[in-house]
């Protein structure tokens, strides 16, 4: 309406046309005085433009400020005001099924309806989710050894709000259920929400958004196979060689930050467990003797980390010397020295160069 009113021509009064057809309207198409349409029927109004010329100080003093502001934005004397829509703290939707499903994976056409909700949800509050749980109820003519109904939480490892891939998630957990009853309600809820940084959408199609990454492709491994099943590596801060890496779980998060990689070459292969080799001339052996080319470099530490629990508890503290050697039959090896007493350390092989 105001929009219309700024560009509408003025007639030789000077009033411009559009408030000229709001004069004519009745009462009833302005919300704000159809409320008082009794009192203005009795002081002679019939139209939007009797009110109008109401006196203003009267009819504020008599009237709600509600009744002035409407007839205002009407004809374009005031800007429109809107309130923001908000969206609530917490995210729970319900869904009556159309028929009873009595097989889990069939719960997915229900639930895919559910989390388009949800994503519309995450976008307004830019956001996304990191566990969700789907919760169904059982028909009511179920027997009486059945239970209400049963529920299935599903994790991510990174925060997303991608509908093809919580979807692909959902029914990897549902194809392990089997329903003691037919389901006749579905509810959703968000259980960890996160804040979500996207990168910039582009105009132009991106080849690499069509790979999936390996992220997403484990996620779903794990939903398969287990959590404990699927296991991916992480760098440890940590100069000894036996834990600077480790493994966990698929579904633990990553960490932002990387360590920085140490200055002095790594093995390629580490072996389980370092091989004591045999020394000639104060030289290793293996397959031969071993040519020592960068070295050394000195790895002393790990006093704080201890195997085991109460009298069992070992020291795992370290104190070697590493050294990249050459075999004319192995090739590029890794290999320490201990420090001992006396500088009378055994040799061991601990890695492979490849």
């Amino acid at each position: 309406m105001l929009a219309t009113t700024r560009r509408s021509r003025k007639n030789g009064a000077g009033r411009t046309i559009t408030a000229v057809l709001l004069d004519s309207l009745p009462l009833e198409c302005l919300t704000a005085a159809s409320r008082h349409s009794a009192v203005l029927a009795r002081l002679g109004c019939r139209t939007l433009g009797d009110v109008r010329k109401l006196p203003r100080g009267g009819m504020a003093r008599r009237f709600d400020a509600a009744l002035l502001e409407s007839l205002d934005r009407a004809y374009g004397l005031r800007p429109d005001s809107y309130e923001w829509l908000r969206s609530p703290d917490t995210f729970e939707a319900s869904l009556e099924l159309m028929s009873r499903v009595e097989t889990a994976p069939a719960l997915l056409f229900g639930a895919r309806r559910l989390l388009l909700q949800l994503s519309g949800w995450l976008s307004a509050r830019r956001s996304g989710v990191m566990a969700f749980t789907l919760h169904w109820a059982h028909d009511a003519m179920r027997s009486r050894e059945t239970g209400e109904g049963g529920a299935r939480t599903v994790r991510t490892a990174q925060t997303t709000r991608n509908i093809e891939h919580l979807s692909r998630l959902l029914a990897e957990q549902l194809a392990k259920v089997r329903l003691e009853a037919p389901v006749g309600d579905l509810r959703l809820t968000a259980d960890e929400v996160h804040p979500l940084i996207e990168n910039s959408a582009s105009l132009l199609p991106d080849p690499q958004e069509k790979v999936e990454s390996l992220a997403l492709a484990l996620e779903r491994i794990a939903a398969r196979l287990g959590p404990d099943r699927v296991r991916r590596p992480r760098v440890r801060a940590d100069h000894r060689s036996e834990w600077m890496g480790w493994w966990q779980a698929c579904e633990e998060p990553m960490p932002r930050t990387q360590p920085e990689p140490p200055p002095v070459p790594q093995p390629t292969f580490l072996l389980p467990e370092p091989l004591e080799l045999a020394v000639k001339a104060n030289r290793p052996l293996y397959q031969g003797p071993l040519q020592l080319l960068v070295g050394p470099h000195r790895v002393e530490g790990g006093w704080w980390h201890r195997s085991g629990t109460g009298a069992e508890a070992q020291s795992l503290n370290v104190a070697r010397d590493y050294w990249v050697a050459l075999s004319a039959h192995a090739g590029v090896l890794w290999v320490f020295q201990t420090r001992l007493a006396g500088d009378q350390g055994a040799w061991f092989l601990h890695g492979v160069f490849a």
